[in-house]
């Protein structure tokens, strides 16, 4: 059984990185039911059995899927985001796991909340659970200036919900240090985020146009995309018809718009969520895909699956931020990595703009199903948990 406030088809990693899992869980044969939230587009028509699960890269999974949707709390952006909201799902999760037939095994997600609610119940049916840790809630939010009592209860109900675990999926060395220290035991596995490779391919249509730049996914306040805003003018002086594009949502959105008509009216387009495989038009048609994180917020250690979609699509990318993602990126000559400064943003981004790296399409997308298939990913997650699965009762 897998719980997540989050899952596909709404458009974020961590709902891809479950339904991959799930998928890959059914393939070798499991029952798996996934306990959610009814998304916005769970209204588009698709059987419930199955809404949610990506399968563009094959046929139905060997195990039919069950994905249980419940009604919850979105914020203005329609996000499950805030203490309210969170707790509209971790509640009724409660009584849907207390009562829910012929689990073997949880897996759960962040928040620390539903971890929570996760242990307890499962201590109660004596159900292992797995924690698949995307990041540390509680370091997160000290990094963002949150009151000190808020830090130290998230941090206790994270280190518990950690401590519990039967095992712990960490997504970078970074989350398995941090998650190890918490959760005061070494069952710790590192399973890298990735994309799907049979989407995010070089291979497929285009659309031409002028030198674009294209940001594809969640804007939010730890992200901060307005460096490539900020940054545009410049660009525009050196490559005068540049254009900067959006694809996507989050709390950061109105903002941009906003920078946008200020520092680059007419040069920085915005485009609503719209489904992988046009984001990965978009993507393979760009001169370069730009990704940031913004340092001190708590994410330094995070790797954004944006890297991935770019790259997968043979696009270089403009990495702005701190952590792995950098040295990756440099390391390899997947783009250019630069602090977060806005000067050094834009002259990474002329540097790329001004070139057509058309020849280097197959070596970028070849290193990304070498390093970053989700399929392989998803695999890797399900021996984690058919181990905890054998591993016996919490």
């Amino acid at each position: 059984m897998i719980t997540s406030r989050i899952f596909a088809p709404e458009p974020a990693a961590a709902a891809y990185r479950l339904a991959a899992l799930a998928r890959a869980l059914a393939d070798g044969g499991d029952r798996v039911t996934v306990l959610t939230t009814r998304a916005p587009a769970a209204d588009s028509g698709e059987p419930a059995a199955s809404a949610g699960i990506h399968q563009a890269s094959g046929p139905a999974p060997t195990v039919p899927i069950r994905v249980r949707r419940f009604p919850v709390l979105r914020d203005a952006s329609g996000q499950v985001r805030g203490y309210l909201q969170y707790l509209s799902f971790d509640v009724p999760l409660a009584f849907r796991l207390l009562f829910a037939r012929g689990v073997d095994v949880v897996v759960t997600e962040p928040p620390p909340t539903t971890g929570f609610v996760v242990r307890m119940a499962c201590a109660l049916r004596r159900i292992p659970y797995v924690y698949y840790a995307a990041d540390i809630w509680s370091d997160a939010a000290e990094s963002t200036g949150a009151p000190a009592f808020v830090v130290s209860v998230v941090r206790r109900l994270e280190s518990w919900a950690l401590r519990g675990a039967r095992a712990v999926i960490a997504v970078t060395d970074g989350v398995a240090d941090r998650a190890r220290e918490l959760a005061g035991h070494d069952r710790v596995t590192v399973v890298r985020n990735g994309i799907d490779t049979t989407v995010f391919t070089p291979d497929g249509p285009v659309t031409d146009g002028p030198p674009t730049a294209v940001y594809a996914g969640t804007t939010s306040e730890w992200q901060g995309a307005d460096v490539f805003v900020r940054a545009w003018p410049r660009v525009r002086a050196a490559v005068p018809d540049a254009r900067l594009m959006f694809l996507g949502q989050g709390s950061a959105w109105a903002d941009l718009q906003r920078l946008a008509r200020e520092l680059a009216p007419d040069a920085v387009e915005f485009h609503d969520l719209v489904p992988p495989r046009e984001a990965a038009v978009a993507l393979r048609s760009a001169r370069v895909g730009v990704v940031s994180l913004k340092p001190g917020q708590g994410y330094d250690f995070a790797f954004p699956t944006k890297v991935y979609a770019a790259l997968g699509c043979g696009t270089p990318v403009v990495y702005v931020g701190p952590g792995e993602a950098s040295a990756v990126i440099e390391r390899d000559r997947l783009g250019r990595a630069v602090a977060y400064d806005v000067e050094a943003t834009a002259a990474a981004l002329i540097e790329l703009l001004q070139r057509d790296r058309r020849d280097e399409r197959e070596r970028l997308s070849t290193w990304t199903n070498e390093h970053a298939s989700i399929g392989a990913a998803a695999g890797a997650a399900a021996r984690v948990v058919r181990d905890g699965a054998r591993a016996g009762g919490a």
